[in-house]
C-alpha cells in the first residue's frame, strides 16, 4: 500500500541500455525511435512492465518522453520535471524543455536529412502522430509504425498484473452501470454514430462502477471497450479478472486479441476521442468499412460532473481525511525536526492515514520536499536523496489518500525554524492567489483558462509565477489527475457543476525553497446576489479542511476580504475536524486556526 523509497532506475545503468536500444534501431533500420511514458491506455500510472522510460533513462516523472537518435538522445520534460530530470538521468541524455521546443522542431535540428523515426502505435495516440506528422512536413523526416524497442532488449521485464477486478459498492456510486451504459448509448445515437470506442480504463471503471489494482494508486483494471447506441458493451481485457463479478446483461466480454478484429468489423459511424485513441487501434478501425466521427469519449464529462451521492461520499473522505492530516500536523508541530528526514514525513503521514482503517492507498507518491527539494515541483524522495530537514527553511508536503467513498489531494507547506522574509512574503502571495480562487463568482460558460490568471495575479505583480496549472481535476474513488476539466492556460473546458478540481498556486525558487498551498474545490450554482442581473453563475465549495500555518502569513499584505476569508475557513476546519480528534489534538488546532 505505502510508499517505497527505492529509485528504480539509477542513471549509470541508462548508457549501456541507450546503447543496446540504438543496435536494435540499427537492425530494424531506423534512425530513431520514440519512448513515451505511457502504456495502450495513456494515463498517468503505468504497470512496472510498462516504465519503458524510467527503465531506459531513470526518470520517473508521471509525463514525459523521450527520443532516441544516433547520436543524440532528448528527454522532453515541462516545467514540473526541469530539476528532477537533472538528477535522475546520465549525461547521455539531453533535458529538452517541453512543451517549448516540440518534437518535431527538435527532429528537425538533430535528426539527419531523411531519417526515419519509429514509434508504437499502441503507445502514442492519433492526435500525437498526426500533430507529429503535420510538424514534419517538407522536413524529409518521416515516421513509422513498428515494434518497440525497449520490450525488445528488456529481457528482465516484469510480467503484467493479473489482481482480479472487483464492484465498486453501489450505495457509492449514485447510478447503476445499466443506467449509465442506457445513458451514454442514447448520447452516441444523439451524434449519428452506432459506436464509441473507449480506451481509457477510468472511463470503463466509472462506467460499469469497476475497480483494479493494475496500476499504482489508481484503482483501475486495464480494459478496452466499444459502447453502441443501445446501451450494448463489448469489454476487451483479461478475461480471468472479471470471472469473479457480475456484470450487466448487456456486458459482454471478450479477449485482448479480438480487439483489432472487431475494429476492422465494425460498420456505421463509430465515435472516437483522438486524444486518447491509440495509434495502432486507428489504423485497426480504418482498414475496415466504419465512418469515423471524431470527439469525445462520452465518459469524460458525465464522469467528471459528480453525482449528489459521490460528492457526498467526496466530503465524507475529506473530512476524514482533514482529521488525519491534522494529527499529522500536530505531531511535526511537536516534533524535533533536527531529528527528521523527508520519508520520517512521508511515514508518519501515511500512518496516520492508515489509522483511519478506511484508507485503500495513497493517491499518489507523497511529495516531501525540504528546503532545496520544495523547489522540485513533482519531487519523490527515494533512499538516494532523502535528507535531513533544513533548519530555518519550509516543508512542502503534497499528498493524497484514495478511499472508497472519495479520492483527496492536499498541499500544506510548512516552517522549519524561522524562515525568512522572502519565503514569507512569497508564501502570502501564494496564499492570495488560492484565497481568489476560492471566493470567485463566475459566468456559466467559462473554462479553466479563463479564470486561471487570477491565481497567479498576486505573483506576478511581484514578477513571479509558477510553471504548472493552478489545479487539475479529480475523480471519485479513481484517478487524482483526471480530466477534461482543469484550472490551467491549456483548460478549454467550459467548468460544470459537480466538477471536483484542486485549487494549489505556488512559488518555486531553485535551489532554495519550494510553496504551494493546495485544496480541493467543487463547482456550485452560485447564490444570487442583490442588485445582480439574473446572469447565471458558478462558485466553488471548499471540499478540503486543515489548517493553513499562520506562522507564514504576512498578515499585513492580506485585505480584509482576504482575512475574512481564512478566518472564516479556519472556523469551520476547527468546527468540523475537532469532534474527530483527541483532546489535546483538538487543542493544538484551536491555537492553529486562531482568529487573525
Amino acid at each position: 500500500m505505502f510508499q517505497t523509497f527505492d529509485s528504480p532506475t539509477a542513471p549509470e545503468q541508462g548508457p549501456p541500455r541507450l546503447a543496446k536500444l540504438r543496435g536494435w534501431m540499427a537492425q530494424q533500420e531506423l534512425n530513431g525511435f520514440i519512448v513515451p511514458r505511457a502504456d495502450h491506455h495513456q494515463g498517468e500510472y503505468v504497470a512496472s512492465c510498462d516504465e519503458r522510460l524510467s527503465w531506459l533513462t531513470g526518470f520517473t516523472g508521471s509525463a514525459g518522453f523521450a527520443c532516441i537518435l544516433e547520436a543524440t538522445a532528448g528527454i522532453f520534460i515541462d516545467g514540473r520535471y526541469r530539476l528532477q530530470v537533472c538528477e535522475q538521468v546520465a549525461e547521455d541524455f539531453t533535458p529538452v524543455h517541453w512543451p517549448e521546443t516540440s518534437l518535431h522542431e527538435w527532429l528537425a535540428e538533430n535528426a539527419a536529412p531523411g531519417a526515419v523515426i519509429g514509434f508504437d502505435p499502441w503507445l502514442h495516440t492519433v492526435e500525437q502522430i498526426e500533430t507529429l506528422r503535420t510538424g514534419l512536413e517538407g522536413s524529409g523526416i518521416s515516421l513509422v509504425a513498428s515494434s518497440n524497442g525497449i520490450d525488445a532488449i528488456w529481457t528482465d521485464r516484469p510480467a503484467p498484473p493479473n489482481a482480479p477486478a472487483w464492484a465498486h459498492p453501489p450505495h457509492l456510486c449514485g447510478d447503476s452501470a445499466e443506467e449509465k451504459t442506457r445513458r451514454l448509448g442514447a448520447a452516441i445515437a444523439a451524434q449519428s454514430a452506432q459506436t464509441a470506442v473507449i480506451t481509457l480504463p477510468d472511463s470503463l471503471c466509472w462506467l460499469l462502477n469497476l475497480r483494479g489494482s493494475d496500476v499504482p494508486r489508481t484503482p483501475i483494471v486495464h480494459c478496452f471497450g466499444l459502447l453502441s447506441d443501445n446501451g450494448a458493451l463489448t469489454l476487451f481485457g483479461d478475461e480471468a479478472k472479471f470471472a469473479d463479478l457480475t456484470l450487466p446483461d448487456t456486458v459482454t466480454l471478450a479477449p485482448w486479441d479480438a480487439f483489432s478484429r472487431h475494429l476492422k468489423d465494425l460498420t456505421g459511424t463509430v465515435l472516437i476521442e483522438p486524444a486518447s485513441l491509440p495509434q495502432a487501434a486507428f489504423d485497426a478501425l480504418a482498414a475496415g468499412p466504419a465512418k469515423i466521427l471524431r470527439g469525445f469519449d462520452p465518459c469524460s464529462l458525465p464522469k467528471a460532473c459528480k453525482t449528489r451521492t459521490e460528492l457526498d461520499g467526496c466530503r465524507a473522505a475529506h473530512l476524514r481525511d482533514g482529521a488525519a492530516v491534522v494529527r499529522f500536523l500536530a505531531w511535526f508541530d511537536g516534533a524535533d525536526t533536527s531529528h527528521l528526514t523527508e520519508i520520517d514525513i512521508v511515514t508518519q503521514l501515511e500512518n496516520c492515514r492508515a489509522a483511519t482503517n478506511l484508507l485503500h492507498d495513497i493517491s499518489f507518491d507523497t511529495i516531501s520536499g525540504s528546503g532545496p527539494h520544495g523547489a522540485v515541483v513533482h519531487y519523490r524522495v527515494t533512499d538516494k536523496s532523502n535528507r535531513p530537514l533544513d533548519a530555518d527553511s519550509l516543508l512542502l508536503v503534497d499528498s493524497g489518500a484514495q478511499y472508497q467513498d472519495g479520492t483527496t489531494d492536499i498541499t500544506r507547506t510548512l516552517p522549519i525554524g524561522s524562515p525568512s522574509l522572502e519565503m514569507r512574503q512569497a508564501f502570502t502571495r501564494v496564499l492570495k492567489g488560492m484565497i481568489a480562487i476560492s471566493q470567485l463568482r463566475f459566468p456559466k460558460g467559462l473554462a479553466g483558462r479563463d479564470i486561471d490568471a487570477i491565481a497567479r495575479a498576486p505573483l506576478w505583480a511581484a514578477g513571479q509565477d509558477y510553471d504548472h496549472g493552478t489545479g487539475h481535476g479529480v475523480g471519485s474513488f479513481l484517478s487524482v489527475h483526471e480530466g477534461p476539466q482543469r484550472l490551467s492556460r491549456a483548460g478549454n473546458v467550459p467548468l460544470q457543476r459537480g466538477m471536483i478540481l484542486s485549487n494549489e498556486p505556488g512559488y518555486y525558487r531553485p535551489g532554495a525553497f519550494g510553496i504551494r498551498i493546495e485544496n480541493l474545490i467543487t463547482v456550485i450554482d452560485a447564490e444570487p446576489v442583490p442588485g445582480g442581473d439574473d446572469r447565471a453563475m458558478l462558485a466553488f465549495e471548499t471540499l478540503t479542511y486543515a489548517p493553513i500555518d499562520l506562522r507564514l502569513v504576512e498578515i499585513s499584505e492580506l485585505t480584509d476580504r482576504e482575512k475574512k476569508w481564512l478566518n472564516a475557513y479556519h472556523q469551520e476546519v476547527y468546527a468540523k475536524l475537532a469532534p474527530l480528534l483527541a483532546p489535546e489534538t483538538a487543542q493544538w488546532l484551536a491555537e492553529a486556526t486562531r482568529r487573525i
